[in-house]
């Protein structure tokens, strides 16, 4: 996950930018930038790799002014090196940018038609350009920066400076979020509350679609048509902890909205959205080669990897075995010379997972793992590493960490079905463009909160909760089941719609929610034949669907929660979101420990 600091200061601002990025060190990065302006010219310094690069690209050639903005980046469109660190400039303009912005290729072009060079390969330096081609025109900066943001599709937040200003800085925020501190006749901008923790413990927190003005004795807020806005002024916590819940009230709930942020620099890790391509990251094995995958996890880390299972068999045409860990470490699965294993693990401390991955070691199969700790006991003893760019996952209930772990999944299994011939270079291009959606999608379903909030008071009415779905949506009605249980203790069970009559219907009678996770797909239609049976008997369906699916089913819900129309790859990770939510405000609403619950542990070392 990117950093952005900025600062509008009565000092040098340049080694306080430094201190900030490195408290956002914990977010990963893999290059390093600070711009500031001196006698009203733009300047900056910029480094590939760790901090301490930059403090001594600085020591060198130190920078000077009252104003300046940094950042911290997790490459996504380009290498990671010098030319595509941020801050990047246009003339006139500063700016650093945390997300993607999906058409980019297409303000590109037209950039490029209309007289403008690009240094960088990254999509950043468009929306830079975009805000100079507004200054060109006769723009204020400020209504330059406004124009340019409004023209911006995806997820982001960016800061953004201007040549002969010092006393002017720019924030937006649609997505990954964007804080503004503020000091004594000075002002910040910030990722975080802990970048800004040296500086003040007084933060006001951008909301999705929001840009502010910001100068040294004063802000202002506007929505995305411009007009005025207030928000909430608060205390921060982000002195006392490494990681604050922000504003939010809890830490499961600060990390499901960051999923859109996370979700994209997980994808931009594995994926190349300037072609549209699979990157071409070492591997233990080669997918072509290979006549089995086996892959193993578990609790939701398991659910993960099942709907990995669908992925890699439907588009790679590769069989998977998968086991729950404490199952695969005892059953002694047979395994060949032409068989890998794949685990999964949030921590990389699992120790069932642990204890399988020591197995497969001992039957001599290449060994990759997808994990959140890279310097964890299961990345180590692993041929291969796929991280997942979750950053610190806080809550027991896994959330970001899951959504993670599926795009990485994803993206193996697009490189996968590449390797071995069953996608043509034309459907890799769509699948990755698919896949470049799914952080905007998110952003969408997340500002669905307050109807899933409204569902979930009468979810937490009721002692047991059935959840339906086919394909992929059946494993994600387990993960929805799990998480249920997980935080509000209520008893629920995900089923694969089309078991519903093998057994479960004899559960169906008037007080029995059931939660259908339906998107209007080639299976849609099946899932409607459960939904009728359900409702012949009473139950009360609660549907998660798309507006095509909202439009063709036949069956009355008691609450139908519309999702955006989105392609197929990208809908389990989407889908995750309300069923996330559900959870968690069904929990809130029952008084329980939401980040603690009883009974559970966030890395379980023991079998």
């Amino acid at each position: 996950m990117c950093g952005i600091v900025g600062i509008v200061g009565n000092a040098p601002v340049a080694p306080l930018i430094v201190d900030a990025l490195k408290r956002l060190e914990y977010r990963g990065y893999d290059s390093a930038g600070v711009a500031t302006i001196e006698a009203g010219a733009l300047s900056r310094r910029r480094a590939e790799g760790k901090l301490v690069n930059l403090e001594n690209r600085l020591k060198d050639k130190p920078l000077g002014g009252k104003i300046g903005i940094g950042h911290t980046r997790w490459a996504t469109h380009g290498v990671p090196n010098e030319i595509n660190a941020h801050p990047h400039f246009s003339r006139d303009v500063a700016i650093v940018h945390n997300g993607i912005i999906e058409n980019f290729a297409e303000l590109r072009a037209e950039l490029i038609a209309a007289g403008f060079e690009f240094s960088s390969q990254t999509d950043t330096e468009v929306v830079a350009h975009l805000v100079t081609r507004g200054l060109d025109n006769g723009l204020t900066p400020v209504e330059a920066a406004h124009a340019a943001i409004r023209r911006l599709q995806g997820a982001f937040a960016l800061a953004i400076m201007f040549r002969g200003d010092d006393n002017l800085l720019i924030g937006a925020r649609n997505g990954p979020p964007l804080a503004v501190g503020h000091g004594d006749g000075e002002m910040y901008l910030g990722s975080d509350a802990i970048a800004l923790a040296p500086f003040t413990d007084s933060i006001t927190y951008l909301e999705d679609g929001d840009w502010v003005v910001v100068r040294r004795n004063e802000m202002q807020i506007f929505d995305a048509a411009g007009k005025p806005v207030e928000r909430r002024r608060q205390k921060s916590i982000g002195t006392s902890f490494l990681v604050d819940k922000g504003n939010h009230r809890h830490f499961m709930e600060k990390e499901i909205h960051e999923q859109p942020e996370v979700i994209s620099h997980t994808l931009a890790h594995y994926l190349d959205f300037t072609t549209s391509r699979v990157n071409d990251h070492p591997l233990p094995f080669s997918f072509a080669e290979l006549d089995r995958l086996a892959i193993s996890a578990c609790g939701t880390a398991y659910l993960a990897g099942l709907i990995g299972k669908y992925w890699f068999e439907r588009y790679a045409r590769l069989p998977v075995d998968i086991d729950i860990a404490s199952e695969f470490r005892y059953r002694e699965m047979p395994l060949t010379k032409k068989s890998a294993a794949l685990f999964v693990s949030q921590s990389g401390e699992t120790a069932d997972t642990l204890a399988s991955l020591r197995y497969c070691r001992r039957e001599g199969v290449p060994i990759a793992a997808i994990v959140n700790v890279r310097e964890s006991t299961i990345a180590r003893e692993s041929d291969g590493v796929f991280p997942t760019l979750a950053g610190p996952e806080i809550g027991v209930a896994s959330t970001k960490a899951f959504t993670c772990q599926l795009s990485v999944l994803a993206a193996l299994a697009v490189r996968a079905a590449v390797e071995r011939g069953h996608l043509s270079e034309a459907d890799e291009q769509r699948l990755v463009r698919e896949l470049s959606e799914a952080p905007r999608f998110a952003s969408q379903v997340l500002k669905l909160d307050e109807q899933i909030a409204k569902v979930a008071r009468e979810l937490s009415q009721v002692s047991h909760v059935l959840y339906l779905g086919r394909d992929t949506s059946y494993p994600l009605a387990m993960e929805g089941a799990l998480k249920l249980k997980e935080i509000s203790y209520i008893h629920a069970e995900g089923y694969a719609a089309g078991e519903l009559k093998h057994g479960p219907i004899a559960l169906i009678d008037e007080t029995m929610p059931v939660i259908v996770i339906a998107p209007h797909d080639r299976i849609f239609d099946k899932t409607v034949s459960n939904m009728q049976e359900v409702a012949a008997r009473g139950g009360r369906i609660i549907l998660i669907t798309d507006a095509e699916g909202a439009a063709r089913s036949t069956v009355d819900a008691v609450e139908t929660i519309v999702l955006p129309e989105m392609p197929e790859i990208i809908m389990p990770i989407v889908y995750a979101l309300p069923v996330q939510l559900l959870a968690y405000h069904t929990a809130v609403f029952m008084g329980t420990d939401v980040d603690q619950p009883r009974n559970l542990a966030k890395s379980v070392t023991v079998e």
